[in-house]
This record gives structure tokens, C-alpha cells and sequence, in this order.
């Protein structure tokens, strides 16, 4: 990149081929441009790395570009506030281009606050949402309402195949449940009775978790691993004590040989039961680089973790918006991160990387 460190709009004409005029238009938003003229012109920037002077250029305009951010609430859950840290992250790299980044908190546990905090995303009328629709019939609702007040819009962590977003960003969360099957079946043998553990979500509404267990089962009837049983209990009382209290009951009355947990907060949990029981024995599979989730897996409760990377779904969330909003440039369709799987022996190289 260095031959276009000193890149001037008279080199970025030459090299898309159209006239200085034309790559005035494209910076400055102005006048009619061919489809043709402005896919030269983008992708002589992108190559040139003019995009710094591209933004300085938006800042004569004075436009400041609202994006709303809603998300569950960090204060209820560390997954979520790994997310939280990304946003703010996202802010301070982008405020001094004319971009405000608001962000929307609500009730992960609570479809009442999903509805009401989204309409306050409404009221507050932003250019552009990022949102993490956990909730799935009323983001449904809200997908709507965005797409008739023409609001573009990115979502992460769950994809909704009736949304019509710029961008999905986050996993395949099939083949998320599938890798987490078989590290379960490779760490068992030959056989077991397992437990897929939901914790307060209505998994008819929780897309996120009904994905991964879909994948979960199919794996061992794909491949016909038949001599395993696998159970799955809801636990409707996102109580700590009480989760606790009703595992601990469901372990003293049955033989378990592994649990996979599909949500990141409840595998420390699941870990803490099995610590408490002196089950450590019983091989568990949950998600994500949570603080809870680093000890137990140190004590070696936690045998695998997979990573969802929350912090930087949310950095390239914002990314992708600021960038469709100051220069028109879209999006992939979807943005699906490595299914990382952790264990004890490499976990610190991932808690170095992921602070990055």
C-alpha cells in the first residue's frame, strides 16, 4: 500500500477510469453517478485506502449519522457485556466522524421490555440499528417496522431467516451444536446419557438455542450413534439458587455421562453444580471465554467452550453500518466467525487475542 501513500482524488480518477468530476460526486454524494462510474470509483478507493480522506470528507456536511444499538442488558449477563464493551468501543472509534452510536439496553428475560425498548429505538430515529434479536417473535414485529420506515439494519448473535438485514454477523448456530455434539461423543466413547440444558428460554422463541440443539441431535443421528440418550430439561426460573437446587435434584436421581449447555451463563453454573456434587466426572461442553466459564475450566469442570466472540460482533456490526451510511458500501450478506473451540491447553492464547 505504500505506492498510494500520497493519494490524491487525480490518482483515484485515473486509476477507476472516470473524470476527477466523477470521484467528486462519489466523495461529496452529489449530482447522478452510473452504477457502473460507482463501482470503478468505490473499489479505486478501497484499494488506494483513501477511505480516511473519504470520511474527512463527510465531515464538512455536518450530518451526524445516528446508529442505534439494542442489545440485552450487560449489567444481566457477562455475554451481553462483552457485546456492551464492543459498542463502546465501536463509539469511541467512530465519534470523531460525525457518527453517534446510542445504545438501547433491555431485559434479556423479559419480551415486554424488548417491545418497549425498540420503540424508543423508533422515537429516537436513527439512520441505521444494530440489534441482537433474541426475542424472536417480537424482533419479527420490529423487522417490520424497520423496513417500513425504510431503516437499514444489521443483526447479530441470531440469525432470523425472515429478516432482511444489510448483514448478519455471529456463527452458524447448526453447526455451532453439531461441533458441540461431537467433541461431546469424541470425550464419551462409545455411548452415554447426556443432558441439553435450557435455562429460561422458551426455545420455541429462542431461535439461538433451538439452532444448536437442532445440530446437537442431528449429529448423532447423522451418524448413527445410537447407544446414546439425550434428555433435555427446561429450567423456567432464571434464579441462580434455584437452577442450582433443581440440577443437583435431576443428577442424584439418573446416571449422566455429559451436558451440553447452549447459552454462555449457565455453563459456570452447570460447572458450579458439578464442582458442589463432586460430579467432575460428567463431561460438560458450553459456551464462550466468560470469567465463571476461565476458572472451571482451569479446574478442569469445563472441558470444551465454544467462542461466539461477542466483543467483535459488535465492533464490525457498527463497522458494517458507518460504513454503508458514510460511503454507500455493502455489506456481506452474512459475516459467520470460526467455530473456535477452546480447551485447557490453549485458552490463554485465546484470553490474550480476544482483549485485542
Amino acid at each position: 500500500m505504500d505506492q498510494f501513500k500520497n493519494i490524491r482524488i487525480k490518482d483515484v480518477a485515473e486509476l477507476a477510469g472516470v473524470s476527477v468530476a466523477t470521484v467528486d460526486r462519489v466523495l461529496h454524494k452529489r449530482g447522478k453517478i452510473s452504477e457502473k462510474a460507482m463501482t470503478k470509483v468505490m473499489e479505486a478507493l478501497e484499494k488506494t485506502g483513501y477511505k480516511p480522506n473519504l470520511i474527512a470528507s463527510t465531515l464538512g456536511s455536518n450530518k451526524v449519522f445516528k446508529i442505534a444499538a439494542m442489545l440485552p442488558n450487560p449489567a444481566l449477563d457477562d455475554y451481553w457485556n462483552q457485546s456492551g464493551s464492543g459498542i463502546f468501543k465501536a463509539t469511541e472509534e467512530w465519534a470523531q466522524y460525525n457518527v453517534r452510536i446510542e445504545p438501547f439496553y433491555f431485559n434479556l428475560y423479559d419480551k415486554k421490555s424488548f417491545q418497549q425498548v425498540s420503540q424508543k429505538v423508533i422515537d429516537f430515529k436513527p439512520d441505521s440499528v444494530l440489534l441482537a434479536p433474541v426475542h424472536y417473535h417480537e424482533a419479527l414485529d420490529f423487522f417490520a417496522e424497520l423496513k417500513k420506515l425504510e431503516i437499514p439494519y444489521v443483526i447479530f448473535n441470531t440469525n432470523i431467516q425472515e429478516a432482511d438485514p444489510l448483514c448478519f454477523i455471529g456463527q452458524d448456530l447448526y453447526q455451532s451444536g453439531r461441533v458441540g455434539a461431537e467433541m461431546l461423543a469424541t470425550k464419551l466413547g462409545k455411548k452415554g446419557n447426556i443432558l441439553v440444558l435450557h435455562i429460561y428460554e422458551e426455545t420455541e422463541n429462542a431461535i439461538h438455542v433451538k439452532e444448536k440443539e437442532r445440530g446437537f441431535r442431528d449429529y448423532f443421528a447423522n451418524n448413527n450413534l445410537n447407544d446414546f440418550t439425550i434428555e433435555s430439561f427446561e429450567f423456567p426460573d432464571f434464579n441462580d439458587a434455584v437452577f442450582i437446587r433443581e440440577l443437583q435434584q435431576i443428577l442424584s436421581k439418573q446416571q449422566v455421562d455429559g451436558i451440553f449447555v447452549p447459552t454462555s451463563k449457565w455453563t459456570h453454573l452447570t460447572a458450579l453444580v458439578l464442582d458442589k456434587t463432586g460430579q467432575k466426572d460428567i463431561a460438560l461442553v458450553g459456551y464462550d471465554l466468560l470469567k465463571d466459564n476461565i476458572h472451571y475450566m482451569y479446574e478442569g469442570i469445563i472441558n470444551f467452550l465454544i467462542h461466539q466472540n461477542p466483543r467483535k460482533q459488535a465492533v464490525k456490526g457498527i463497522g458494517y453500518l458507518v460504513n454503508y451510511l458514510l460511503f454507500k458500501k455493502q455489506p456481506p450478506l452474512s459475516d459467520l466467525f470460526p467455530l473456535e473451540i477452546i480447551t485447557r491447553e490453549n485458552i490463554k492464547s485465546y484470553i490474550h487475542s480476544d482483549l485485542n
